[in-house]
């Protein structure tokens, strides 16, 4: 009798940790359950400050939503120097920026009319 009821204990026991374990997600299933990311929003800028030869630009902005930020100016990298080719001091423009390994980085922008 004893060893009866050692048999069903391992038994059941071997059967709850088999449906305990679960087949691993897919990638499709992981990324499910994440927000998915919206583009950066344009926001209107001044430019201030085209520094070619560091790749920089200032620019006084407005809000930048996504990232947290009240308007103020600054000095942002760009993601390509060429952007900085048409840009001078005093052009309006519509811009998107974003954290770039740790660095706010303009990586679109455009002059407006």
């Amino acid at each position: 009798m004893k060893l009866t009821h050692i048999i069903a204990i391992v038994s059941s026991a071997t059967a709850l940790s088999a449906t305990a374990q679960t087949t691993p997600a897919s990638a499709a299933d992981h990324a499910a359950h994440h927000p998915a990311t919206a583009a950066a929003p344009l926001s209107d800028g001044e430019v201030r400050k085209v520094d070619k030869a560091q790749g920089k630009l200032t620019l006084r902005h407005g809000p930048l939503e996504n990232l947290a930020m009240p308007a103020m100016t600054m000095v942002f990298k760009v993601a390509d120097p060429k952007m900085l080719d048409s840009l001078k001091e005093g052009d309006k423009v519509k811009f998107t920026a974003d954290k770039v390994n740790g660095a706010f980085t303009v990586t679109a922008i455009q002059p407006t009319k």
